[in-house]
């Protein structure tokens, strides 16, 4: 999928919603432990009812390599079923990779090449030759760790580095890398304020958005300081959505959750 794609769908969906998949089994109904494979019974409930809500899909790895070897065939299997059912949908791997030469390319052969995911989040400490690899995959995205959303992010993100916070420096480093034109940002919902300064970096770039919802970001701010007129914004959602319900009407209180949040995208797309 391309960025212009991506657009389209969010103006047709009239919805930027990113629906995590962080699946723990000590939170879904108790009925699909019964299954064979839970975790993808609730995966293929949740995005069978939210497809129509929702541009994007991002489940977080370490919610399937906890399980070992079965947590990663279930991660297989959803990713198997997205690409089947929802092809007009972007994909994440959350798995915030991030490593030098040929340990980046393995890390990306697997999760662009084997399973066939539009994007991968990595994390930029490394630099410069641990980003690069990732990009060399035409078609595919690399969504870098800039401002994040958890209180820690004012550890090292925000202090100085040269001639500004260190996440700007990010920002802007990363712009001259080869293939950056595929690069895309983490920036946490919480962090709503630093977005003017953000978009002045990287004006068009694609923000995935965490921490609306349980976190306590505001959509209305994000969208205040963020929105580009391509709207260059993926907001996400994980257990505000698919924990909305814990008993055997799980996946409608999922839809009804989502509803919600693509109805407030929709009026803000409107100017409402």
């Amino acid at each position: 999928m391309t960025s212009e794609q991506l657009e389209q769908q969010i103006r047709k969906k009239r919805s930027f919603l990113c629906v995590g998949l962080d699946t723990d089994l000590e939170k879904v109904p108790a009925h699909l432990l019964e299954e064979e494979d839970p975790i993808f019974a609730f995966n293929k409930a949740i995005i069978d009812a939210t497809r129509h809500l929702c541009v994007a899909y991002k489940p977080n790895t370490a919610f399937y390599e906890a399980y070992g070897a079965a947590g990663w065939k279930s991660l297989e299997r959803t990713i198997a079923y997205l690409n089947e059912t929802c092809p007009d949908h972007f994909t994440i791997a959350d798995a915030k990779r991030g490593d030098i030469g040929n340990t980046s390319t393995r890390y990306a052969r697997a999760f662009f090449d084997t399973m066939d995911f539009d994007a991968l989040t990595v994390a930029p400490y490394m630099g410069r030759d641990s980003v690069e690899p990732f990009l060399a995959f035409d078609g595919k995205f690399v969504i870098l760790l800039a401002l994040t959303s958890n209180p820690g992010a004012f550890d090292f993100q925000t202090g100085a580095s040269g001639s500004g916070p260190l996440f700007e420096t990010v920002l802007a480093k990363s712009r001259e890398y080869a293939g950056a034109e595929r690069l895309m940002y983490v920036v946490g919902a919480t962090k709503a304020e630093y977005l003017a300064e953000i978009r002045k970096i990287v004006p068009e770039s694609f923000l995935l958005i965490p921490g609306i919802g349980a976190q306590g970001g505001s959509l209305r701010e994000v969208c205040r300081y963020g929105m580009t007129d391509g709207v260059g914004l993926l907001v996400n959602s994980s257990r505000g959505i698919i924990y909305a319900g814990r008993g055997a009407d799980f996946a409608d209180r999922a839809a009804e959750a989502a509803a919600a949040i693509q109805k407030e995208m929709s009026d803000i797309l409107s100017g409402t």
